[in-house]
């Protein structure tokens, strides 16, 4: 009797410290999300995103680029990043996957989610992932003193087209125009390379073709979801966009 106590009181304690090694390798989820506008919007896009993350506990932060630079969009990002108290998910939209890709090699950083955006590799630029693989938006021109913007009369129908007409119509008129010269800038050190990255295509995008998109996340490694939107995906679908950053930050650090 006493052997067979002596033994189950071993198992049991066998039990316990595999318990105690399994809860000690998983990772913790990352409860701070950082979201990075694109080129021809603004940080309040992302309102409805937010909201279904803030109500789920997570702590969330967004960027407002100045859309200037790559340089001055990426500062503007580690500027937010300095401010998380641990780890944080960085989740950029459109032109934002370039900030990111750049970005995200901050030590804050747990992992990248791409929503409908570039995941340019070291030395692409934009315009050179434009030009392979073109999208179906020709709206996009010059509006003075060296910056692009979108044809408001188009940005329904381009970046939009699953939005309220009123929607987009604020949207055309509050657009942030981007630095031309934005388009010619090299991608130094992709931070998708050393850390995981979630993205999602837009099938319905006209801005970037989905299929460089698909290409992209491929390159990437990236866990791909398809949500079947425009260009303003994260607009248009905030919980399917919610979701896909939530597994992310499920995910660990």
């Amino acid at each position: 009797m006493t052997f067979l106590r002596s033994l189950l009181a071993a198992a049991a304690l066998a039990g316990t410290s595999a318990i105690a090694f399994a809860a000690a390798a998983a990772p913790a989820p990352v409860k701070n999300i950082v979201l990075v506008h694109g080129a021809f919007a603004d940080g309040s896009g992302w309102k409805d995103v937010a909201g279904i993350l803030q109500k789920d506990g997570y702590h969330v932060s967004v960027v407002q680029n100045p859309v200037t630079s790559i340089a001055d969009d990426v500062a503007a990002t580690k500027r937010i990043l300095d401010q998380q108290d641990g780890p944080a998910v960085l989740v950029g939209h459109s032109y934002g996957g370039a900030v990111i890709t750049e970005a995200g090699n901050d030590p804050k950083v747990a992992s990248l989610v791409y929503v409908a955006a570039f995941a340019p590799d070291e030395g692409e630029t934009l315009l050179g992932l434009i030009k392979g693989k073109p999208g179906k938006a020709m709206s996009i021109g010059p509006v003075g003193g060296g910056f692009l913007a979108v044809d408001p009369a188009k940005f329904h129908d381009d970046f939009a087209a699953d939005l309220s007409a009123d929607r987009a119509r604020f949207m055309a008129i509050s657009q942030v125009p981007e630095a031309a010269s934005i388009g010619d800038t090299t991608i130094s050190t992709p931070a998708w390379k050393t850390k995981p990255s979630f993205a999602i295509v837009a099938t319905e995008d006209r801005m970037i073709n989905p299929d460089s998109e698909r290409d992209m996340y491929k390159r990437a490694g990236s866990s791909v979801t398809q949500v079947k939107a425009s260009h303003a995906v994260y607009v248009s679908q905030p919980k399917a966009v919610a979701k896909v950053i939530e597994e992310a930050a499920r995910a660990g650090k």
